[in-house]
């Protein structure tokens, strides 16, 4: 991510941290995101783009005190909050990196910071972050890698929905998109950001078909809201 992108994400990071906890259905959401990483007492989960850390809490309450959460981001201030969401839990960790090259595990591009070794891994889950990745297809091969045999990955993005009532929901959802795309300045785009985002999110959620052995996938949110768990052979 540019510095730029860094920027608008962290100006945005109090709306962003409210909107995660405090849409209508999302705290379900979470919840069905959690439980498709399938995980047990004793697991450990990475989130990739965990944001202010919505996410990271109901994953704890399904990994136990005795398991490892882990939730990356490339933003300081969202960060920051998420850091103080988690303060009270030692089994929860907050880093700063990139989606494409955590800093866990041995997967492509390993920074060095080293909370646990691949093999550890048993999910990996990335809500809202494959739209912003140059390659999301390959980063899903990436986290793929991480869990291993027997582990889970599980994607959750936002795309215009197919729904029959979907064209006024696809309205709505073009505007949120434009305006969520840095910079925000901009009136005309070579492509429109999201057709871009259609595609970036089709190939993830495809290559994760292709990768996995059992895969459930389920619409929500007016079918804009995509989510796709599998085990990796």
């Amino acid at each position: 991510m540019t510095e730029s992108a860094q920027e608008f994400y962290g100006r945005w990071a109090r709306l962003y941290d409210l909107i995660a906890r405090r849409t209508p259905g999302i705290a379900g959401l979470r919840e069905r995101a959690a439980a498709a990483c399938r995980l047990e007492p004793g697991d450990t989960v990475v989130e990739m783009g965990c944001g202010t850390g919505a996410n990271l809490l109901p994953l704890r309450e399904r990994v136990g005190p005795e398991g490892t959460v882990i939730g990356i981001d490339f933003t300081r201030p969202v960060l920051e909050r998420a850091r103080v969401a988690t303060a009270d839990y030692d089994n929860v960790h907050v880093l700063q990196g990139d989606a494409t090259q955590p800093p866990v595990g041995g997967s492509r591009g390993e920074t060095g910071v080293s909370e646990t070794n691949g093999n550890d891994i048993d999910a990996v889950l990335a809500t809202f972050v494959v739209g912003m990745l140059a390659d999301p297809a390959g980063a899903v091969d990436d986290w793929c890698n991480l869990v291993g045999p027997d582990g889970t990955v599980v994607l959750a993005n936002a795309a215009r929905s197919q729904e029959w009532y979907a064209p006024p929901v696809n309205a709505a959802f073009r505007a949120i998109v434009v305006l969520s795309t840095p910079p925000t300045t901009k009136l005309r785009y070579e492509s429109d950001p999201h057709v871009r985002l259609d595609e970036k999110i089709d190939a993830a959620h495809a290559r994760l078909r292709e990768r996995a052995a059992t895969v459930a996938d389920e619409t929500h949110v007016f079918g804009v809201v995509r989510l796709t768990g599998g085990k990796i052979p």
